[in-house]
């Protein structure tokens, strides 16, 4: 218990505000349930055996191998992978949607953020987007691989010169959120962080208007 209180915070997987990072989320927990699962039968078995000697020494090896190497992973692994299969087909943008689309161009050390659907505006490592509402983030790069990521959000995308690499996100609240590139992209890495603006949706044009006019504005 002691170590999950450091997996709350700003750029915690654990503290979703989304439906993209609920789903990680969930994942997440259902996996760790899993492996307890699978960690407590073979603690078990390890201390029968300990505890117990002679126990289970009528199964023949064969069987011990077939038991405990196949139908028990494939008992937890398979519902497991079934799981995260259906996650992961929930966190893609689906043909036939049409949310609004936000560009970010990463370079070192700096995400630009376009708008096409807001007259081509700008804004410098501030993303601004408007709560309750799906938007796909086309994620490219200008130099060398980045990877775009607002754990609270969406899992992390790479950002690869010469691609485009596709992350829907949605923010369920109004708010502040942290981004960060999560790929080593040298030895200015740590400074390609970036922060997301969640606008209420009658408040979003004026404040994308307003980061822009900033943005524009600075040297």
């Amino acid at each position: 218990m002691a170590a999950l209180c450091g997996c709350s915070g700003p750029l915690s997987t654990l503290d979703p505000s989304g439906p993209s990072a609920a789903s990680i989320a969930t994942l997440w927990w259902v996996m760790l349930a899993g492996a307890g699962v699978l960690f407590a039968l073979v603690l078990t078995l390890f201390l029968l055996v300990i505890l117990r000697p002679g126990w289970g020494s009528r199964l023949p090896p064969s069987r011990w191998i077939t038991l405990g190497g196949l139908a028990l992973p494939a008992v937890i692994l398979l519902p497991l992978l079934c799981y995260g299969l259906l996650a992961g087909e929930r966190l893609l943008p689906l043909p036939g949607h049409s949310p609004p689309r936000i560009e970010a161009v990463a370079r070192q050390w700096v995400w630009t953020f376009r708008y096409p659907d807001r007259g081509n505006v700008e804004t410098t490592n501030v993303l601004h987007l408007p709560a309750g509402t799906p938007v796909d983030i086309d994620v490219s790069s200008e130099d060398v691989i980045h990877a775009f990521w607002v754990p609270r959000l969406a899992g992390k995308i790479d950002a690869v010169p010469g691609q485009v690499n596709h992350l829907r996100l949605q923010a369920d609240t109004p708010g502040r959120y942290e981004g960060q590139c999560n790929e080593f992209c040298g030895v200015g890495h740590a400074r390609m962080h970036f922060v997301v603006i969640v606008d209420r949706p009658a408040d979003y044009p004026a404040a994308l208007a307003g980061a822009a006019a900033t943005t524009k504005a600075e040297p």
